[in-house]
């Protein structure tokens, strides 16, 4: 099965998720922290997911699911109940409205995985199987979190500061592109004397933004 790797920005795009047990917690959390819209459809809730519904940060429809829940203007659906059959009901509705689907712990009835993520500030590490073996990718998980540094985040933002610094003072050419990996092996600090600041500026100096001619 090939599979397309890619990255959402879900900021304020409705999602439907039907269950709100185990399976649906972890999958809820996720879509909250990429801050996307999110209805919950279940009869009952774990506490974690009532509280989030009392608190606002999504709205639950304390029912079952029924036929023609799944609305056309959703961006994406979640199936995690219990019953087989309703999350294949869900799935074969939101194929119907061609909106993609994730039926959870039942891979043919899906169009895109859950990935296993190693987080640090905007750094994401996703890691799939295609549904083979989430075991796996949880185990490859836990081993690069253990080898990452914890501040790495911290050392990504200074990077990303000094990449628009050096944006703004270099000519787009291959210079610049060179640059911009050399500075991603080095140390990078947020203060103004950081060495690789530093190394930039002086790297502006030989290579000077072409000048922009006086408009008539």
């Amino acid at each position: 099965m090939d599979l397309f790797p890619i990255f959402l920005k879900l900021t304020g795009r409705r999602c439907l998720v039907v269950g709100a047990g185990n399976l649906a917690e972890s999958k809820i959390e996720s879509l909250r922290a990429a801050h996307a819209d999110v209805t919950v459809i279940a009869p009952e809730a774990r506490p974690r997911i009532a509280e989030m519904a009392a608190s606002g940060e999504i709205t639950w429809i304390q029912r079952e699911f029924t036929a023609g829940d799944v609305a056309e203007d959703l961006f994406l659906v979640v199936t995690a109940t219990n019953v087989g059959a309703v999350n294949r009901a869900v799935y074969l509705e939101a194929q119907a409205k061609n909106i993609i689907c994730n039926a959870v712990d039942d891979p043919p009835f899906c169009d895109f995985y859950f990935p296993s993520v190693v987080r640090r500030g905007d750094l994401q590490i996703a890691i799939s199987t295609a549904g083979a073996s989430p075991a796996l990718a949880q185990r490859l998980r836990k081993e690069i979190n253990a080898q990452l540094p914890l501040d790495t985040g911290d050392w990504l933002t200074d990077l990303g500061n000094l990449r628009r610094e050096v944006t703004q003072m270099e000519p787009l050419n291959e210079e610049r592109k060179l640059l911009l990996h050399q500075l991603a092996q080095r140390e990078v600090c947020g203060y103004d004397g950081c060495p690789s600041r530093v190394l930039a500026r002086q790297h502006a100096k030989t290579n000077p933004l072409p000048a922009i001619e006086e408009q008539k």
